[in-house]
């Protein structure tokens, strides 16, 4: 077996799959206070797009804990997206914990990416209308040596 046969998922697309209880409520969660709009649908089913990967809502009987990061987006400017949205009435969660704190909805976290050549990330975090919690960073990069 060569290093492509066993990295078969690395050529793959990721695509996240959400629950949702009320498809139709979800739907108007993501389309006023997102600001995104589905790029299929079929029964029981909503596909939305965003930067070249995809994401579905699907209804389900079940529902999700919320107790841990589902989704997420990387952004270039993470105050002005959390503001923009706060503006549109989503909620940020606020968490204050021995070592992590959110100040205005956003944290600063030491240590995550160092792969993307980043020494942290800030980041901040809310629940869509079905409970599902999502999340919202900005990689915070090494600076350049002078």
């Amino acid at each position: 077996m060569n290093a492509d046969d066993r990295n078969i998922l690395a050529r793959g697309r990721v695509a996240t799959r959400l629950p949702a209880q009320d498809l139709d409520r979800a739907r108007r969660f993501y389309s006023e206070r997102l600001g995104l709009e589905p790029v299929d649908e079929r029964p029981g089913g909503l596909l939305y797009r965003c930067g070249g990967t995809d994401f579905a809502l699907f209804t389900s009987t079940g529902a999700s804990t919320g107790a841990f990061t589902q989704m997420g987006w990387e952004v270039d400017d993470i105050e002005t997206v959390v503001a923009e949205l706060k503006r549109r009435a989503v909620v940020f969660e606020e968490v204050d914990v021995p070592g992590f704190r959110t100040k205005e909805g956003i944290a600063e976290i030491d240590g995550n990416y160092p792969s993307k050549g980043a020494r942290g990330e800030r980041a901040a975090w809310f629940r869509d209308s079905e409970g599902n919690l999502l999340g919202i960073g900005e990689p915070v990069m090494v600076a350049a040596p002078a």
